[in-house]
């Protein structure tokens, strides 16, 4: 592994083009572009906001933490890990003459879209910083665990995206399964919903400990946290995260470089 990680830094060049190209592709032929990466989120949250924080009354934690905050926060992360989900799949398959041509680590082409849904992510902050403005967030020594929730979200959405990537190629049915996936990953962390109420409710405790060790979890709390100080996420889940996290990265790529023969044989 430690060879393949260096292979695919000696490459960064070509990841660096690879990104770019994506993102061109992926616009140039709207009238909008960028613009949509931001549309998206926004509408999902405005949409949530009406549901719990309209029509139910919702708010999170105490008088001055805004439900509308709370739900871009979480929406906004959420949409790189979708995004992610969604093209890191079809990573290979969609790439397959790029792929037996060009002499690059072929781990670039997943990590390329993880990336690219990064960038996007980068391009909605502002709209995040205007909304902590709105709705009274917090500047303060809580926005270190924003760099803290990047950083485990990208090692997570590596290790997941080599996994389906490769396994994609050879069982066709993962990109489908990953839609009902994420469906369940969505409302399995506390995105639209603060992780108080999954603590204080009446489920079994098994099942709270289930939910807790999805990394995930840790990782949208840090999110909220980084505009919302009083979500700060306790130091056990914050390292149930990080483990969790590595584990996934050290897997899917264990997983990518064993079945790289067979993926290349296949397409």
């Amino acid at each position: 592994m430690t060879s393949s990680v260096a292979a695919v830094w000696g490459h960064r060049g070509v990841l660096r083009l690879l990104v770019q190209r994506d993102l061109t592709v992926k616009y140039q032929q709207s009238v909008l572009g960028y613009i949509w990466s931001l549309i998206e989120p926004l509408g999902m949250g405005l949409i949530y906001y009406f549901v719990f924080g309209v029509l139910y009354g919702e708010r999170v934690g105490p008088a001055h933490a805004s439900y509308p905050l709370f739900v871009l926060t979480g929406v906004f992360a959420w949409m790189w890990v979708s995004s992610s989900l969604n093209e890191s799949t079809s990573a290979l398959t969609g790439q397959a003459r790029l792929i037996t041509t060009m002499k690059v680590p072929r781990e670039v082409f997943p990590i390329g879209r993880v990336i690219g849904r990064f960038a996007e992510y980068l391009a909605g902050v502002p709209i995040l910083i205007i909304a902590a403005i709105l709705f009274d967030g917090d500047f303060g020594w809580n926005m270190l665990a924003l760099p803290l929730a990047l950083m485990l979200q990208a090692i997570l959405l590596t290790g997941i995206s080599l996994l389906l990537s490769s396994l994609n190629v050879l069982l066709r049915d993962v990109e489908r399964l990953m839609r009902l996936a994420q469906r369940a990953l969505f409302y399995a962390a506390p995105i639209i919903y603060p992780l108080s109420r999954v603590q204080q409710s009446d489920v079994p405790e098994w099942v709270k400990t289930l939910y807790e060790i999805n990394p995930l979890v840790g990782i949208f709390q840090l999110h909220h946290a980084a505009w919302i100080a009083n979500e700060w996420p306790p130091n056990w889940l914050l390292i149930t995260s990080a483990a969790g996290c590595l584990i996934v990265l050290l897997s899917g790529w264990w997983v990518f470089r064993r079945l790289e023969p067979a993926v290349l044989k296949e397409l």
